[in-house]
């Protein structure tokens, strides 16, 4: 099998532009990356998710930093092309943007290509120290995990007017602080598609309908595999394929042609 070409920022942008769908996946180790990198997927989220599908916590709270390097390493050794965008775990940027730099500088220097920070408003200031600084930078919107105590659950964000409202202004801000991609998560369909026709950087959407520039879902969502009880947004790309690396072909392929999300199933 020829090998493809690295999958650069400027790459992401022009997919974004010319409306192609981006399929990103998490992933956690070398021998997933091999395979979600070999199956076509554009980027590889090392998600503080490990703390509930690797390490069976309630949340992605627990997941420090120590955890985000040691994944982030190995999925960079078993990937060969695809963009590595690696979580900022809860606690690495809140203190300060000179505490952010040095916690992004080590996710970097473990493989990432791209470090992830939830959170609108308070982040911007954060956001432009790290990109000023030669650090890509994706902003995460809509239902943040680790603030899932603060927002009651694992609620839709951005439902009514004055919601909506806040998040435009925060990605707007955001965009305008240098982030250069952003993820909006569990937010009104309507919303994210006006959105991301609003923004210049790509958006990428979990839960939050087909209108996004891509899409991400968990792998083990992906899978079919749970701890509990899958989001209502997942769907198992592993029933009726012939294996995984079949499997994640065909989410790649349901997401750059628009079959998912199915908005009228997930009621979007």
């Amino acid at each position: 099998m020829p090998l493809r070409k690295n999958i650069t920022l400027h790459a992401l942008r022009e997919m974004h532009r010319a409306g192609e769908k981006i399929a990103a996946l998490t992933c956690y180790d070398a021998t997933f990356a091999r395979v979600l990198d070999d199956a076509g997927v554009d980027v590889l989220l090392v998600g503080d998710s490990l703390a509930m599908v690797l390490q069976g916590r309630p949340s992605t709270l627990p997941a420090s930093m120590d955890d985000m390097v040691y994944h982030t390493e190995c999925v960079a050794r078993g990937n060969r092309a695809a963009w590595i965008m690696s979580d900022m775990p809860f606690g690495s940027y809140q203190e300060s943007p000179a505490r952010a730099m040095r916690d992004a500088v080590r996710l970097m220097q473990a493989g990432a290509h791209m470090v992830k920070l939830e959170g609108g408003g308070w982040t911007a200031p954060t956001v432009q120290y790290l990109a000023e600084r030669g650090v890509p930078v994706c902003g995460h919107l809509g239902f943040t995990p680790q603030s899932v105590h603060a927002l009651g659950g694992y609620r839709v964000q951005g439902r009514d007017e004055a919601a909506a409202d806040l998040l435009r202004r925060q990605a707007v801000e955001l965009a305008g602080a240098g982030a250069d991609f952003m993820l909006f998560e569990m937010v009104p369909a309507v919303l994210a598609r006006e959105l991301t026709r609003t923004l210049s950087v790509p958006v990428i959407g979990i839960g939050a309908g087909s209108g996004c520039s891509g899409q991400v879902l968990v792998l083990h969502d992906m899978l079919g595999l749970k701890l509990g009880v899958s989001p209502r947004f997942a769907k198992d790309f592993l029933s009726g394929a012939a294996g995984i690396e079949d499997a994640v072909r065909r989410y790649v392929a349901d997401v750059k042609g628009g079959r998912f999300p199915d908005d009228a199933l997930h009621g979007y």
